[in-house]
């Protein structure tokens, strides 16, 4: 059996072995620079799919070039109507070499060295403190208060306002009484 791993890049998967040259959506990596892939399957002899088995498995591979793909044309229309858009785009593209296939060439993460308790105690509440009151949020909320002040005199205004209205509404009933002595000099 040969050995071949399927790996994930740009959200899509790619089946790979050693001396496999694939297409993937670009990279950031510059050309001749090795990149590792993450395997989602490894076959040789036996599949491995497991998430810690997969950490020992080691895929690499090497940028040969950055290039754009085939254009896409795009051609939208409406019958009988007269819309038609026409557009189209190129993918950005990085073609890569894979160099390496292999189980076990993967190490695991080092385990943190804890330190002691009293080390740890006075770092805490200098990071919770920091947290807590950022020096930025403390004009920011006098710069509120004081916004929030006008506002309230800006209420203050409208209510005396509406007072006036009321004292035309006084004069109003007279005008209507006036009136309708004329409405019944009509019948």
């Amino acid at each position: 059996m040969n050995t071949y791993a399927v790996i994930e890049s740009g959200g899509k998967q790619y089946k790979v072995e050693k001396g496999t040259s694939l297409l993937v959506d670009r990279l950031s990596a510059e050309e001749g620079e090795k990149v590792a892939l993450r395997p989602v399957m490894f076959r040789d002899g036996e599949v491995l799919t497991a998430v810690k088995e997969l950490e020992k498995v080691r895929v690499e591979a090497t940028v040969a070039e950055h290039l754009r793909g085939k254009k896409v044309k795009v051609f939208k229309y409406k019958p009988k109507k007269g819309y038609r858009r026409r557009a189209g785009h190129r993918s950005e593209l990085t073609r890569l070499e894979v160099t390496e296939v292999s189980l076990g060439g993967r190490k695991a993460a080092a385990p943190k060295k804890e330190e002691p308790a009293e080390a740890k105690k006075p770092a805490e509440p200098k990071q919770e403190a920091a947290a807590k009151k950022p020096p930025a949020k403390k004009p920011a909320a006098k710069e509120l208060a004081a916004k929030k002040e006008p506002a309230k005199e800006a209420a203050k205004k409208p209510a005396a306002k509406a007072k006036k209205p009321a004292a035309k509404a006084k004069k109003a009933p007279a005008k209507a009484a006036k009136a309708k002595p004329a409405a019944k000099k009509d019948d």
